[in-house]
Protein backbone atom coordinates (compact mmCIF):
# COMPACT_ATOMS: atom_id res chain seq x y z
CA UNK A 1 0.00 0.00 0.00
CA UNK A 2 1.21 3.32 -0.78
CA UNK A 3 1.31 5.61 1.94
CA UNK A 4 0.18 9.45 2.33
CA UNK A 5 2.82 11.41 1.57
CA UNK A 6 4.78 13.16 4.75
CA UNK A 7 3.98 16.99 4.50
CA UNK A 8 4.91 18.01 8.61
CA UNK A 9 3.37 21.05 9.40
CA UNK A 10 2.51 21.64 5.67
CA UNK A 11 -1.58 21.06 5.46
CA UNK A 12 -2.65 20.36 1.96
CA UNK A 13 -4.15 23.97 0.34
CA UNK A 14 -7.36 21.13 0.08
CA UNK A 15 -8.17 17.47 -0.02
CA UNK A 16 -7.75 15.48 -2.96
CA UNK A 17 -11.23 15.00 -4.97
CA UNK A 18 -11.74 11.23 -6.44
CA UNK A 19 -13.61 9.90 -9.33
CA UNK A 20 -14.41 6.32 -8.71
CA UNK A 21 -16.16 3.93 -11.79
CA UNK A 22 -17.85 0.99 -10.80
CA UNK A 23 -15.41 -0.09 -14.16
CA UNK A 24 -17.67 -2.69 -16.35
CA UNK A 25 -20.99 -3.78 -14.78
CA UNK A 26 -21.22 -7.60 -15.41
CA UNK A 27 -18.16 -8.31 -13.53
CA UNK A 28 -16.84 -7.74 -9.88
CA UNK A 29 -15.98 -4.16 -9.95
CA UNK A 30 -18.95 -3.13 -8.48
CA UNK A 31 -18.72 -5.38 -5.94
CA UNK A 32 -15.08 -4.54 -4.67
CA UNK A 33 -15.66 -0.84 -5.14
CA UNK A 34 -18.70 -1.08 -2.26
CA UNK A 35 -16.30 -2.94 -0.20
CA UNK A 36 -13.68 0.05 -0.56
CA UNK A 37 -16.31 2.78 -0.33
CA UNK A 38 -17.54 1.27 3.24
CA UNK A 39 -13.82 1.49 4.43
CA UNK A 40 -14.10 5.29 6.66
CA UNK A 41 -10.76 5.39 6.51
CA UNK A 42 -10.62 6.56 3.01
CA UNK A 43 -12.96 9.29 2.80
CA UNK A 44 -10.94 10.44 5.62
CA UNK A 45 -8.06 11.05 3.17
CA UNK A 46 -9.75 12.13 0.13
CA UNK A 47 -13.50 13.75 -1.40
CA UNK A 48 -14.57 10.37 -3.45
CA UNK A 49 -16.75 10.80 -6.06
CA UNK A 50 -19.32 7.94 -7.54
CA UNK A 51 -20.39 7.80 -11.38
CA UNK A 52 -23.39 5.53 -11.02
CA UNK A 53 -26.91 5.12 -10.33
CA UNK A 54 -28.05 5.06 -6.60
CA UNK A 55 -29.73 1.73 -7.81
CA UNK A 56 -26.44 0.48 -9.09
CA UNK A 57 -24.94 0.96 -5.78
CA UNK A 58 -27.70 -0.28 -3.81
CA UNK A 59 -26.96 -3.58 -5.40
CA UNK A 60 -22.96 -3.59 -5.26
CA UNK A 61 -23.86 -3.04 -1.90
CA UNK A 62 -25.95 -6.02 -1.50
CA UNK A 63 -23.37 -8.46 -3.69
CA UNK A 64 -20.55 -6.82 -0.88
CA UNK A 65 -22.72 -8.25 2.03
CA UNK A 66 -24.73 -5.69 2.66
CA UNK A 67 -21.79 -3.55 3.81
CA UNK A 68 -22.38 0.18 4.94
CA UNK A 69 -21.50 3.15 2.32
CA UNK A 70 -22.01 6.26 3.59
CA UNK A 71 -23.76 9.00 1.21
CA UNK A 72 -23.48 12.40 1.66
CA UNK A 73 -26.87 14.24 0.62
CA UNK A 74 -24.09 17.52 0.25
CA UNK A 75 -21.19 17.45 -1.48
CA UNK A 76 -18.53 14.84 -1.00
CA UNK A 77 -16.36 14.55 2.34
CA UNK A 78 -15.18 12.40 5.64
CA UNK A 79 -18.59 12.61 6.36
CA UNK A 80 -19.88 10.83 3.13
CA UNK A 81 -19.21 9.79 -0.29
CA UNK A 82 -20.80 11.83 -3.53
CA UNK A 83 -23.11 9.63 -5.97
CA UNK A 84 -23.53 11.67 -9.35
CA UNK A 85 -26.32 9.67 -10.61
CA UNK A 86 -27.34 10.81 -13.92
CA UNK A 87 -30.03 8.34 -14.14
CA UNK A 88 -29.06 6.47 -17.05
CA UNK A 89 -28.44 2.74 -15.81
CA UNK A 90 -32.01 1.48 -17.38
CA UNK A 91 -30.20 2.61 -21.46
CA UNK A 92 -27.85 0.09 -20.72
CA UNK A 93 -29.70 -3.38 -19.96
CA UNK A 94 -26.34 -5.77 -18.89
CA UNK A 95 -25.97 -9.01 -17.59
CA UNK A 96 -23.67 -10.41 -14.87
CA UNK A 97 -21.46 -12.49 -15.93
CA UNK A 98 -21.23 -11.97 -19.45
CA UNK A 99 -19.16 -9.93 -22.31
CA UNK A 100 -21.74 -7.80 -23.62
CA UNK A 101 -22.35 -4.33 -25.59
CA UNK A 102 -24.31 -2.94 -23.04
CA UNK A 103 -21.57 -3.57 -20.33
CA UNK A 104 -18.85 -2.09 -22.63
CA UNK A 105 -21.17 0.40 -23.03
CA UNK A 106 -21.67 1.01 -19.74
CA UNK A 107 -18.58 1.45 -18.83
CA UNK A 108 -17.27 3.90 -21.65
CA UNK A 109 -20.47 6.27 -20.60
CA UNK A 110 -19.17 6.45 -17.00
CA UNK A 111 -15.55 6.88 -17.93
CA UNK A 112 -16.70 9.65 -19.91
CA UNK A 113 -18.28 10.87 -17.45
CA UNK A 114 -15.12 11.22 -15.27
CA UNK A 115 -12.88 12.91 -18.14
CA UNK A 116 -15.79 15.90 -18.47
CA UNK A 117 -14.87 16.45 -14.61
CA UNK A 118 -11.31 16.68 -15.21
CA UNK A 119 -11.27 19.01 -18.20
CA UNK A 120 -13.96 20.94 -15.58
CA UNK A 121 -11.06 21.23 -12.92
CA UNK A 122 -13.13 19.14 -10.80
CA UNK A 123 -11.24 16.51 -9.58
CA UNK A 124 -7.47 15.51 -9.10
CA UNK A 125 -7.50 11.61 -10.07
CA UNK A 126 -9.70 9.08 -11.30
CA UNK A 127 -10.24 5.06 -10.10
CA UNK A 128 -12.15 2.75 -12.06
CA UNK A 129 -12.45 -0.73 -11.43
CA UNK A 130 -11.96 -3.42 -13.58
CA UNK A 131 -12.71 -3.31 -17.53
CA UNK A 132 -13.30 -5.88 -20.05
CA UNK A 133 -11.41 -5.67 -23.28
CA UNK A 134 -14.03 -7.89 -24.80
CA UNK A 135 -17.20 -5.63 -23.79
CA UNK A 136 -15.09 -2.67 -24.50
CA UNK A 137 -14.24 -4.11 -28.05
CA UNK A 138 -18.08 -5.00 -28.95
CA UNK A 139 -18.78 -1.66 -28.00
CA UNK A 140 -16.99 0.80 -30.22
CA UNK A 141 -13.58 1.40 -28.45
CA UNK A 142 -11.30 1.51 -31.68
CA UNK A 143 -7.92 1.29 -29.64
CA UNK A 144 -5.58 -1.36 -28.57
CA UNK A 145 -6.53 -0.82 -24.78
CA UNK A 146 -8.01 1.67 -22.20
CA UNK A 147 -4.72 4.13 -21.86
CA UNK A 148 -4.51 4.74 -25.60
CA UNK A 149 -8.12 5.34 -25.13
CA UNK A 150 -7.91 8.06 -22.32
CA UNK A 151 -5.41 9.66 -24.35
CA UNK A 152 -7.16 9.99 -27.49
CA UNK A 153 -10.14 11.39 -25.41
CA UNK A 154 -8.30 14.27 -23.74
CA UNK A 155 -6.73 14.93 -27.09
CA UNK A 156 -3.51 14.04 -25.09
CA UNK A 157 -0.17 13.90 -27.62
CA UNK A 158 2.39 13.48 -24.86
CA UNK A 159 4.33 10.01 -23.63
CA UNK A 160 2.40 7.40 -22.49
CA UNK A 161 2.97 4.09 -20.44
CA UNK A 162 1.17 1.51 -18.65
CA UNK A 163 2.83 1.36 -15.52
CA UNK A 164 1.91 -1.72 -12.99
CA UNK A 165 2.88 -1.98 -9.41
CA UNK A 166 3.45 -4.93 -7.06
CA UNK A 167 4.12 -3.47 -3.41
CA UNK A 168 6.74 -1.06 -3.51
CA UNK A 169 8.04 -2.06 -7.30
CA UNK A 170 6.82 -0.03 -10.39
CA UNK A 171 6.98 -0.69 -13.94
CA UNK A 172 7.28 0.67 -17.11
CA UNK A 173 7.12 -0.42 -20.81
CA UNK A 174 8.56 0.87 -23.58
CA UNK A 175 6.59 -0.87 -25.78
CA UNK A 176 2.61 -2.25 -24.93
CA UNK A 177 0.17 -3.73 -26.64
CA UNK A 178 1.41 -4.83 -30.02
CA UNK A 179 3.01 -7.80 -31.40
CA UNK A 180 6.23 -9.39 -30.58
CA UNK A 181 7.62 -9.15 -33.92
CA UNK A 182 6.98 -5.33 -34.17
CA UNK A 183 9.08 -4.99 -30.40
CA UNK A 184 12.68 -4.89 -31.47
CA UNK A 185 12.06 -2.07 -34.48
CA UNK A 186 10.03 0.17 -31.90
CA UNK A 187 13.39 0.14 -29.18
CA UNK A 188 15.12 3.21 -30.09
CA UNK A 189 17.33 5.57 -27.55
CA UNK A 190 14.14 8.00 -28.07
CA UNK A 191 11.27 6.00 -26.88
CA UNK A 192 13.88 4.41 -24.06
CA UNK A 193 14.56 7.47 -22.55
CA UNK A 194 10.96 8.15 -22.80
CA UNK A 195 10.04 5.83 -20.82
CA UNK A 196 12.76 6.04 -18.07
CA UNK A 197 12.02 9.95 -17.51
CA UNK A 198 7.91 9.13 -17.39
CA UNK A 199 9.02 6.41 -14.95
CA UNK A 200 11.46 8.77 -12.97
CA UNK A 201 8.50 11.11 -12.44
CA UNK A 202 5.65 8.87 -11.63
CA UNK A 203 7.49 7.09 -9.09
CA UNK A 204 8.43 11.12 -7.35
CA UNK A 205 4.50 11.67 -7.93
CA UNK A 206 3.80 8.65 -5.93
CA UNK A 207 6.25 9.57 -2.85
CA UNK A 208 9.82 8.35 -3.81
CA UNK A 209 12.10 11.52 -3.35
CA UNK A 210 14.90 10.19 -5.31
CA UNK A 211 13.22 6.94 -7.06
CA UNK A 212 16.25 4.10 -8.26
CA UNK A 213 15.44 2.49 -11.24
CA UNK A 214 16.25 -0.07 -13.84
CA UNK A 215 16.39 -1.01 -16.96
CA UNK A 216 15.54 -4.28 -18.66
CA UNK A 217 17.45 -5.29 -21.84
CA UNK A 218 15.59 -7.26 -24.89
CA UNK A 219 17.55 -9.76 -25.59
CA UNK A 220 19.05 -12.56 -23.96
CA UNK A 221 22.50 -12.29 -21.90
CA UNK A 222 21.96 -8.34 -22.36
CA UNK A 223 22.73 -9.35 -26.08
CA UNK A 224 26.19 -11.02 -25.19
CA UNK A 225 28.01 -7.96 -26.89
CA UNK A 226 25.66 -7.82 -29.73
CA UNK A 227 25.78 -11.70 -30.38
CA UNK A 228 22.67 -11.65 -29.88
CA UNK A 229 21.32 -8.27 -30.88
CA UNK A 230 22.50 -4.64 -31.05
CA UNK A 231 19.19 -3.04 -29.31
CA UNK A 232 22.07 -3.07 -25.93
CA UNK A 233 24.25 -1.46 -27.76
CA UNK A 234 22.87 1.53 -29.83
CA UNK A 235 19.62 2.10 -28.24
CA UNK A 236 19.30 1.36 -24.76
CA UNK A 237 22.80 2.05 -23.22
CA UNK A 238 22.80 5.45 -24.46
CA UNK A 239 19.77 5.89 -23.39
CA UNK A 240 20.50 5.03 -19.88
CA UNK A 241 23.59 7.75 -20.06
CA UNK A 242 21.29 10.15 -21.46
CA UNK A 243 18.95 9.87 -18.84
CA UNK A 244 21.86 9.60 -16.13
CA UNK A 245 23.11 13.59 -17.45
CA UNK A 246 19.77 14.36 -16.87
CA UNK A 247 20.10 14.02 -12.84
CA UNK A 248 17.94 10.38 -13.02
CA UNK A 249 19.46 7.96 -10.61
CA UNK A 250 19.13 4.99 -13.30
CA UNK A 251 21.10 2.11 -14.44
CA UNK A 252 21.20 -0.95 -16.52
CA UNK A 253 20.39 -2.45 -19.19
CA UNK A 254 20.50 -5.71 -17.07
CA UNK A 255 19.55 -9.07 -18.12
CA UNK A 256 15.59 -9.72 -18.01
CA UNK A 257 15.94 -12.85 -16.67
CA UNK A 258 17.49 -12.05 -13.23
CA UNK A 259 16.68 -7.73 -13.10
CA UNK A 260 13.80 -9.21 -10.94
CA UNK A 261 15.63 -11.03 -8.40
CA UNK A 262 17.52 -7.82 -7.55
CA UNK A 263 14.51 -5.67 -7.29
CA UNK A 264 14.94 -4.57 -3.80
CA UNK A 265 17.59 -2.17 -5.36
CA UNK A 266 15.12 -0.65 -7.42
CA UNK A 267 11.87 1.30 -7.03
CA UNK A 268 10.94 0.77 -10.66
CA UNK A 269 12.09 -1.03 -13.43
CA UNK A 270 11.23 -0.23 -17.33
CA UNK A 271 11.05 -3.58 -19.24
CA UNK A 272 11.01 -3.60 -22.99
CA UNK A 273 7.66 -4.98 -23.50
CA UNK A 274 4.60 -6.51 -22.01
CA UNK A 275 5.47 -9.76 -20.75
CA UNK A 276 8.80 -9.14 -19.94
CA UNK A 277 7.58 -7.25 -16.74
CA UNK A 278 4.60 -8.77 -16.57
CA UNK A 279 4.89 -12.26 -15.63
CA UNK A 280 7.63 -11.44 -13.08
CA UNK A 281 4.61 -8.82 -11.86
CA UNK A 282 1.58 -11.14 -11.47
CA UNK A 283 3.86 -13.45 -9.81
CA UNK A 284 4.79 -11.11 -7.29
CA UNK A 285 1.88 -9.21 -6.35
CA UNK A 286 -1.44 -10.72 -8.54
CA UNK A 287 -4.07 -10.32 -5.86
CA UNK A 288 -3.07 -6.59 -4.73
CA UNK A 289 -1.51 -5.22 -8.13
CA UNK A 290 -1.92 -2.08 -9.58
CA UNK A 291 -2.09 -0.67 -12.92
CA UNK A 292 -1.13 3.28 -13.12
CA UNK A 293 -2.58 4.86 -16.75
CA UNK A 294 1.13 6.93 -16.61
CA UNK A 295 1.84 9.79 -18.45
CA UNK A 296 -1.68 11.30 -18.70
CA UNK A 297 -2.56 14.97 -17.30
CA UNK A 298 -4.17 13.36 -14.34
CA UNK A 299 -3.24 10.20 -12.47
CA UNK A 300 -5.75 7.39 -13.26
CA UNK A 301 -5.18 4.06 -11.49
CA UNK A 302 -7.68 0.63 -11.24
CA UNK A 303 -6.83 -2.79 -10.21
CA UNK A 304 -4.26 -5.16 -12.04
CA UNK A 305 -6.75 -8.08 -12.37
CA UNK A 306 -9.78 -8.67 -14.58
CA UNK A 307 -13.40 -8.90 -13.40
CA UNK A 308 -13.38 -12.11 -12.88
CA UNK A 309 -17.40 -13.19 -14.24
CA UNK A 310 -17.38 -16.44 -12.59
CA UNK A 311 -17.51 -15.38 -9.29
CA UNK A 312 -20.08 -12.36 -9.97
CA UNK A 313 -22.56 -11.97 -6.89
CA UNK A 314 -20.82 -14.43 -4.85
CA UNK A 315 -19.14 -11.84 -2.33
CA UNK A 316 -16.13 -13.76 -3.17
CA UNK A 317 -13.89 -11.09 -4.31
CA UNK A 318 -10.76 -9.17 -2.63
CA UNK A 319 -10.28 -5.75 -2.30
CA UNK A 320 -6.83 -5.39 -1.90
CA UNK A 321 -6.19 -4.67 -4.98
CA UNK A 322 -8.60 -2.02 -5.71
CA UNK A 323 -7.57 -0.31 -2.21
CA UNK A 324 -3.83 -0.18 -3.41
CA UNK A 325 -5.09 1.72 -6.33
CA UNK A 326 -7.22 4.08 -4.81
CA UNK A 327 -4.29 4.51 -2.18
CA UNK A 328 -1.94 5.26 -5.07
CA UNK A 329 -4.44 7.45 -7.11
CA UNK A 330 -4.90 9.82 -3.71
CA UNK A 331 -0.87 10.21 -3.34
CA UNK A 332 0.09 11.07 -6.46
CA UNK A 333 -3.03 13.38 -6.47
CA UNK A 334 -1.75 14.87 -3.25
CA UNK A 335 1.38 15.16 -4.65
CA UNK A 336 0.70 17.23 -7.96
CA UNK A 337 -1.38 19.46 -5.71
CA UNK A 338 1.44 20.61 -3.54
CA UNK A 339 3.60 20.89 -6.25
CA UNK A 340 1.10 22.94 -8.01
CA UNK A 341 0.88 25.01 -4.84
CA UNK A 342 4.94 25.06 -4.69
CA UNK A 343 4.86 27.10 -8.70
CA UNK A 344 3.04 24.28 -11.13
CA UNK A 345 3.83 20.79 -12.89
CA UNK A 346 4.01 20.18 -16.25
CA UNK A 347 2.21 16.85 -17.40
CA UNK A 348 5.57 16.24 -19.54
CA UNK A 349 7.88 17.12 -16.34
CA UNK A 350 11.02 15.13 -15.25
CA UNK A 351 11.23 15.61 -11.85
CA UNK A 352 15.11 15.89 -11.26
CA UNK A 353 17.45 13.87 -8.36
CA UNK A 354 19.63 16.64 -7.29
CA UNK A 355 22.67 16.14 -4.89
CA UNK A 356 24.00 17.85 -2.18
CA UNK A 357 25.24 20.70 -4.30
CA UNK A 358 21.89 21.07 -5.70
CA UNK A 359 23.17 20.69 -9.29
CA UNK A 360 20.66 18.64 -10.88
CA UNK A 361 22.96 15.68 -11.25
CA UNK A 362 21.60 12.26 -9.35
CA UNK A 363 23.37 10.97 -6.24
CA UNK A 364 24.16 7.33 -7.77
CA UNK A 365 22.95 4.37 -5.70
CA UNK A 366 25.24 1.72 -5.46
CA UNK A 367 26.01 -0.30 -8.56
CA UNK A 368 23.95 -3.25 -8.77
CA UNK A 369 25.60 -6.37 -10.11
CA UNK A 370 23.04 -8.58 -11.76
CA UNK A 371 24.51 -11.88 -13.42
CA UNK A 372 23.26 -13.04 -16.57
CA UNK A 373 21.40 -16.57 -16.16
CA UNK A 374 21.82 -19.51 -18.61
Amino acid sequence: MVAPIDTPGRPLPRRARIAVTLGDPSGIGPEITAKLLSNPANRQRADIFVLADNSELQSAIVDAGGVYVAVSTDSAGPHGIQVLDDNSATQFPTTRGEVSTASGARAIHQLKRALKLVQAGEIDAILFAPLNKSSLKVAGMTEEDELRWLANQLDFKGVTSEINIAGPLWTARVTSHIGVEEVAQRITKESTLKAIELLHRLRWESGIESPRLGVCALNPHNGENGAFGRQEIDHIRPAVAAAVEKGIDVQGPFPCDTIFLKRQHFDGIVTMYHDQGQIAMKLLSFDGGVTVQGGLPIPVATPAHGTAFDIVGKNLAGVSSVQNAFDVAVTMAERRIRKEEEGGLEVSESVPVKNGNGNGVAVKSARVQVPSCC
